[in-house]
C-alpha cells in the first residue's frame, strides 16, 4: 500500500523515489488520463509567467518526464533539469532527441548549484514529495539570482467547501482506478491524495516565499485553485 509514503521519517525521500521510478513507464499517459489533457495547458500557463527568453539560465526542479523543461527551452533559454528518480530521468532524456536540456540527477533539497546562480527557478507537481516543503523553496530561493523568479506549479487546495469536497473524493477514488487500469497499479495512483493531506498548499507556499523576502509574490489560481501556481521575485 502506498499508505506512509509521506510519512515524516527517515525513509520518506527513499519510497518516494522508488514510487515514482515505479511509475515512471506510464507517469505521462497517467498525465493526459487524469486532467483529460488539461496539464498541457497548465504547464504552458506556467512557462508563460516565467517569462524566459533567450538570456536566462532556468533550473528545473524534480522536472520529472521533462515537460516543463522542454518548455522552458524553447524560448533558447538554458536549461538544467534536476530530479532523483533515475528512471523519469531516463524518459526525459528519451524525449529530448535534440538534446536541448541538460538533465541531471540530484536532490532539490540540496541541489549543490552556487548562490544566485539561475534567473528562473521553477518546481511543477513536486515541491508538495519533498520531505521538507520549506526547505525546498529555501534552496530555490538561494541558487535564484537577485531580481530572479521563483514558481510553483502543484494541486491546490480548493478554499469552496463544495468544490473542494468534489475535487478531493475525484483524487482519492477515481486517480487510483487509472493507475490500476493502465499501470496495474491503484495504490501507486493514491499518492495524490496523501502527499496533498500532507501539504499546505498555495497558502503554505506564499506564506514561506514572503517570509524569504521575495517581491510581487502572487497565487494564481486554475479550476477554483484545484491547481496553483505561486510566484515570487527574489
Amino acid at each position: 500500500m502506498v499508505k506512509g509514503y509521506f510519512a515524516d521519517d527517515a525513509t520518506r525521500a527513499e519510497r518516494v523515489q522508488q514510487l515514482f521510478d515505479t511509475i515512471a513507464p506510464r507517469y505521462d499517459l497517467i498525465n493526459n488520463l487524469q486532467s483529460l489533457g488539461l496539464h498541457h495547458h497548465w504547464k504552458r500557463r506556467f512557462v508563460a509567467l516565467a517569462n524566459p527568453d533567450g538570456s536566462d539560465h532556468a533550473l528545473d526542479l524534480c522536472c520529472g518526464t521533462g515537460d516543463v523543461s522542454f518548455a522552458l527551452a524553447e524560448s533558447g533559454t538554458q536549461v538544467t533539469g534536476l530530479d532523483f528518480s533515475p528512471a523519469m530521468l531516463d524518459h526525459a532524456k528519451a524525449r529530448d532527441e535534440l538534446n536541448r536540456v541538460n538533465f541531471q540527477l540530484g536532490d532539490a533539497l540540496a541541489t549543490g548549484f552556487p548562490d544566485n546562480h539561475f534567473d528562473i527557478v521553477t518546481i511543477a507537481y513536486g515541491l508538495r514529495n519533498l520531505a521538507d516543503f520549506e526547505g525546498g523553496l529555501r534552496e530555490m530561493h538561494r541558487v535564484t539570482k537577485p531580481g530572479g523568479r521563483i514558481m510553483v506549479l502543484d494541486f491546490g487546495k480548493p478554499s469552496f467547501t463544495p468544490w473542494r469536497w468534489a475535487y478531493f473524493t475525484y483524487l482519492k477514488w477515481m486517480v487510483p482506478v487509472f493507475g490500476k487500469l493502465f499501470c496495474r497499479d491503484a495504490p501507486a495512483y493514491a499518492y495524490i491524495h496523501e502527499s496533498l493531506e500532507h501539504y499546505p498548499a498555495q497558502d503554505g507556499v506564499d506564506k514561506t516565499l514572503r517570509k524569504l523576502g521575495c517581491r510581487e509574490v502572487a497565487i494564481h489560481r486554475i479550476l477554483g485553485s484545484a491547481m496553483t501556481i505561486n510566484y515570487g521575485v527574489k
